[in-house]
């Protein structure tokens, strides 16, 4: 097989949630994660604090799974989020990504700190051509959000729990 510089976000001609109706809803706090995956099964974010661990993807899906959902990864790299934004809109359907929210660029590269710590990020939906925000509690057009400047952290699809992919 040839050296392929870039992979597709997702090879398949499928989708799963385009036609489902998602309400923003406000973080309290430092509940990015709780909160979209609270918007997702419309159910609160403290149902989801309860059953998860922020920093792993896994139990996120596992989460969902009671809502006929789970995550499928996406295979990426930390391009900024603007290098697959029409992969994206191709696809019209639901993803997660999160992203980089160093305040020094540099910081995404540096050493974690005594206690771990490298540099924050932030969770959003993308649902066709919309970004759900639960920073502020907003929908905004993908191609007009902040987020199209930040590095990727991961990315994932959500997809019907039955799906053959999946975490």
């Amino acid at each position: 097989m040839e050296f392929d510089k870039k992979a597709s976000l997702w090879n398949a001609d499928e989708t799963f949630f385009r036609y489902k109706k998602f309400n923003p809803k406000k973080q309290e706090g430092p509940s990015c994660v709780a909160t979209v995956l609270s918007i997702l099964a419309d159910e609160q974010p403290a149902y989801f604090q309860e059953r998860i661990n922020t920093q792993d993807p896994v139990s996120w899906s596992d989460a969902l799974v009671p809502f006929s959902m789970k995550l499928a990864y996406c295979p990426t790299d930390c391009r900024k989020v603007m290098h697959y934004a029409n992969q994206l809109l191709l696809i019209d359907d639901l993803f997660f990504i999160s992203y980089y929210t160093p305040k020094d660029p540099w910081a995404i590269l540096g050493d974690p700190d005594q206690d771990g710590w490298v540099c924050g990020s932030h969770i959003v939906i993308c649902h066709r051509s919309n970004i759900i925000d639960p920073a502020k509690g907003t929908q905004t057009p993908l191609l007009e959000h902040k987020s199209m400047n930040r590095h990727t952290k991961r990315i994932f699809r959500i997809v019907p729990e039955s799906h053959k992919r999946g975490i």
